[in-house]
């Protein structure tokens, strides 16, 4: 019998790792039906199984079962019961945990926690459910759960006027791509701070070679070094443009960006043009409610010769603007796990976007000035050729070209500084407390800004005499009405202020008119004081003296 068992563990040392369970259990059984009497016995022993597992062979055989379905190896049902069997209770307990506000107790102990499957499984075991994370995850798959992250959909109040300027925009771009005209989209980009900062997502790198950035980033004040991207795409060819300013998003960049757009693009692609329509969002630098917008727009109408149609999305509706998920997503992956150390980076990152269709950008750096601060006036609002659409024509508007003598009072051009009825935004403006320090120094010395001070002959100088709350309250009142008398003119029969000094004359001036002051003052309102001279005498008492 031993030889008989050698030449069996020989033949299924060969064989039986190429067969899978319910294989092996047959072919086992096979050959001990083979032996006769005894043949279970010798198999077992052989290859070194238990008897049962070839006698449980022998009777499948003898029972004539079919063949297992394809790609299983046991029949449905079979193997250990999975917990959700074993305990019915564990999927609703589960989905109590998971859905409070909607299915269980809203004072959950998980409510205000992460839901982590290790969370969920250790509240499960607590509440008598012993189960582990991995099954815990598998029955919220089994239930149609999955990890989800936030999704912003909620677009907040409506504006009444949503849907039709939606429609509205789509008819305006089909209109004018069916003409060949140009059609773009524009917005401006998140600034991106400059430096060795950590961006978002990963890139591949060798196994353990991260690139170094700091581990804290803060703001660094408004002299740090930042890029601001404001892209122009155009949704006919799918080309984007993107301008790389270093100073300020304002009305003037987002223009001079369009503009350079065209004139590197934009009149080459379309050289027959005679209309140009922009898609802006209804905020930002291209806002509808910005002068400045307009009249840039106004002035680019002038120097093309093309009319310009301006769509404005509604308010809050700014993710559906195309450059959005066309340019600005494809540019923000492209980056990712990259730090913009200098605007070169910034500059060569987004021009080598690319995407498998036809997407291709060009790039460039804009190093000129754009302050903040410049206004333009209503009356050159008016002028400007502006022509509102009857639908929505607070965000739809055209502006045609005019001459170059007709068009609007000149304003500063793209990159320079500009004075628009306001002081230069870089230059700080003079302290009002030292001018009026100055102007109570020319006065005391009788002279006037800007003449040389001329020599007074010395007198006792006195400081002027206090006045009450009812005397300034007096001369306000009688300021703001404007009186010719109240000027500071010496008074009848008292000589110049400059011939006894300038203390000494306020002071006659100021006991002359005290009196007339005084009734101004009543017939304007009620003293505060009751008693001029006791408010007098209240003034003058040095601090810890008491009366």
């Amino acid at each position: 019998m031993s030889e008989v068992e050698d030449r069996l563990r020989e033949r299924f040392e060969v064989l039986l790792p190429h067969l899978n369970e319910r294989q092996r259990r047959l072919a086992l059984a096979a050959e001990a039906r083979s032996l006769g009497h005894g043949g279970v016995r010798a198999v077992a022993r052989a290859v070194g199984v238990s008897e049962t597992t070839v006698r449980r062979g022998v009777f499948e055989l003898e029972a004539g079962e079919q063949p297992a379905p394809t790609g299983r190896v046991r029949r449905p049902g079979g193997g250990r019961k999975g917990a959700d069997a074993l305990n019915p209770q564990l999927v609703p307990a589960l989905l109590a945990l998971v859905e409070p506000d909607e299915r269980g107790d809203p004072e959950s102990p998980l409510r205000w926690t992460t839901k982590s499957l290790r969370h969920l499984a250790e509240e499960l075991t607590r509440q008598g459910h012993p189960v582990s994370a991995p099954t815990v995850g598998r029955l919220l798959r089994d239930n149609g759960f999955s990890l989800q992250a936030n999704a912003k959909t909620l677009e907040g109040e409506q504006h009444p006027d949503r849907d039709v300027q939606f429609r509205y925009i789509n008819e305006q771009v089909k209109a004018h791509q069916d003409a060949g005209e140009p059609v773009i989209s524009v917005d401006s980009k998140k600034k991106e701070q400059l430096g060795q900062l950590p961006t978002p997502r990963r890139e591949w790198r060798p196994h353990g070679d991260p690139v170094r950035v700091v581990d804290h980033s803060f703001f660094t004040g408004p002299n740090a070094d930042r890029a601001i991207p404001y892209g122009v795409h155009d949704l006919t060819t799918d080309a984007g443009w993107v301008n790389v300013g270093v100073d300020h998003d304002t009305a003037a960049f987002a223009v001079a960006s369009i503009r350079r757009w065209w004139q590197a693009r934009g009149a080459a692609d379309y050289p027959h043009a005679s209309r140009l329509l922009i898609t802006a969002d209804a905020g930002g630098s291209n806002s509808y409610r910005y002068r400045l917008w307009k009249a840039e727009l106004a002035a680019l109408a002038t120097e093309t010769g093309v009319a310009i149609t301006v769509c404005h999305f509604p308010p809050g509706t700014s993710k559906w603007n195309k450059i959005e998920h066309r340019l600005f997503s494809q540019i923000t992956m492209n980056w990712r796990g990259r730090p913009l150390t200098s605007h070169e980076v910034v500059v060569k990152t987004i021009a080598s976007t690319r995407t498998r269709t036809v997407l291709r950008v060009d790039a460039e750096l804009d190093t000129g000035d754009y302050p903040i601060g410049i206004s333009v006036g209503r009356d050159e609002l008016r002028a400007l050729p502006i022509h509102p659409h009857a639908q929505c024509g607070t965000w739809n508007y055209t502006i045609e070209p005019t001459h170059a003598d007709a068009a609007s009072p000149s304003r500063p051009r793209p990159g320079t500084r500009a004075r628009h009825g306001r002081r230069d935004a870089r230059r700080p403006a003079p302290d009002p407390h030292d001018q009026r320090r100055a102007e109570r120094t020319h006065r005391t010395a009788g002279t006037s800004p800007g003449r040389p001070r001329r020599a007074t002959p010395l007198a006792p100088t006195r400081r002027p005499a206090p006045q009450c709350p009812g005397c300034r309250r007096a001369t306000a009142a009688v300021g703001r009405r404007g009186p010719a008398d109240h000027r500071r003119v010496p008074a009848a029969g008292l000589p110049a202020a400059g011939a006894l000094g300038t203390a000494r004359g306020e002071s006659e001036l100021h006991r002359r008119n005290h009196r007339r002051n005084a009734d101004a003052a009543r017939r304007t309102r009620p003293p505060r004081h009751p008693d001029h001279r006791t408010a007098l005498q209240h003034r003058r008492r040095p601090r810890g003296i008491s009366p």
